[in-house]
């Protein structure tokens, strides 16, 4: 924590900042009042001692930017380093397998099919999607999958693709009886007004990503630790932004965040510029099912809450239409979204579905050929994705280079539940 993180609330000196909430829309503060009513207790960093329960979400935002991996391990490098140099515009289509021995990659680039010699190894960091996709291109990979293809397999890998892992979440929304959403600044000429200031300065509304309180919780007694996630917004948000506001209104994003089902990807086809095709599988156990119908109905009882009883409208999303298991079922098929957090299609381990060596990170078969992307995760992490990969690619960078661990710096306590045999 205190490597990847450079915190308004202090402590660590890493390359990526987070910062923490504005929080300066009393609907975050409602959210957070409501949680701790409805009996879940109240934490001021999820990534600190206590992940469970609801509180402020800090943001992987600096001074009203977005601190992604490429500004906080590229940007500063790339000028004061003379071996890092970055080619734009391109298409990897293979790894260049000799002998069992990754040398390379061939891609395109403005129409020209081009080749990348390495003298050491190669490394993948595509995704969850495109290295499995790409290891499969380069014949690696289900044995009968390639031959279907006509790609000469190099390596049988049947892992390769399979254990597909996500987030999936729905949206629960309630109409705000005041006018203090963030609808009126989705209005073109306030659109103007907010993005004035960002643009001078990096500050105010168009400075956060507004996501400012959330919560992890758990959806029932036994449950060792939180498997349901919330991200709070004041404002409606429907499709990811680009439907129409339609009114005032405050709505979280909720789903569970270790889900049982399992998908997979395959190659459409061995061109590299189609697409490959992806099942993730969502809802494919009853466990699922219920765990979605328990987001929905947790929910409900916190927006009930008196914290919100200033504010609280009818119900907009799922509404008051959709009650019955089969009901919300329904909902969640028609609505249910990607949290963007597809993981696990190139699980490390030493089993027969494994795809790259844990202590190596090299592929199965392929010396000096690595994985280093989500795809590697054997099961889906329960919170969101970026900073695991990044430490991920940290710990990557150091078997790399034949480096040890690092002794742990002090010990840290976690926090534990009161008790197991209630939720809450």
């Amino acid at each position: 924590k205190q490597w990847y993180q450079r915190r308004v609330r202090g402590g660590g000196s890493g390359p990526n900042g987070v910062t923490k909430p504005q929080m300066d829309n009393p609907l975050y503060q409602a959210f957070i009042e409501a949680g701790q009513q409805a009996g879940y207790p109240y934490t001021d960093d999820f990534n600190g001692f206590q992940q469970e329960g609801v509180g402020p979400m800090d943001s992987t935002t600096w001074e009203g930017m977005r601190s992604s991996a490429s500004v906080g391990h590229i940007h500063e490098q790339i000028a004061a380093r003379t071996n890092l140099s970055a080619e734009t515009g391109c298409l990897v289509t293979r790894a260049l397998i000799e002998s069992g021995r990754a040398v390379g990659v061939e891609y395109r680039q403005g129409g020209e099919l081009k080749l990348a010699r390495a003298e050491k190894s190669v490394i993948l960091s595509g995704g969850s999607m495109n290295s499995p996709q790409l290891l499969m291109l380069s014949g690696v990979g289900p044995v009968d999958h390639l031959k279907y293809h006509g790609i000469d397999v190099v390596v049988d890998l049947p892992g390769v693709g399979q254990n597909l892992q996500d987030h999936l979440e729905v949206c629960v929304q309630q109409e705000c009886t005041k006018p203090i959403s963030l609808k009126k600044w989705q209005q073109p000429h306030n659109m103007v007004r907010i993005g004035v200031p960002w643009f001078y300065d990096q500050s105010g509304l168009c400075g956060t990503a507004h996501f400012e309180a959330g919560g992890f919780i758990r959806s029932c007694p036994g449950v060792t630790h939180p498997d349901i996630q919330y991200h709070f917004v004041p404002s409606q948000l429907l499709d990811h932004g680009r439907g129409k506001i339609t009114h005032e209104a405050f709505q979280v994003h909720v789903g569970q965040i270790r889900q049982q089902s399992r998908g997979y990807l395959e190659l459409q086809s061995s061109d590299p510029t189609d697409h490959p095709l992806i099942e993730p599988n969502y809802l494919d156990t009853e466990q699922d099912r219920w765990g979605m119908r328990e987001c929905i109905r947790l929910t409900r009882e916190i927006f009930n809450q008196p914290a919100f009883d200033d504010f609280r409208g009818p119900e907009l999303r799922p509404g008051p239409e959709y009650n019955t298991d089969k009901e919300l079922d329904e909902f969640v098929r028609t609505y249910g979204d990607s949290t963007y957090h597809p993981s696990c299609t190139c699980k490390m381990g030493t089993d027969s579905m494994s795809v790259v060596h844990p202590t190596t990170l090299n592929v199965h078969g392929v010396s000096n050929l690595r994985v280093v992307d989500a795809s590697i995760m054997p099961s889906i992490v329960s919170g969101n994705l970026n900073g695991p990969v990044l430490m991920m690619a940290e710990r990557a960078s150091d078997l790399i280079r034949g480096r040890g661990m690092l002794a742990p710096a002090h010990k840290v306590a976690v926090y534990c539940p009161p008790s197991l045999e209630t939720q809450r």
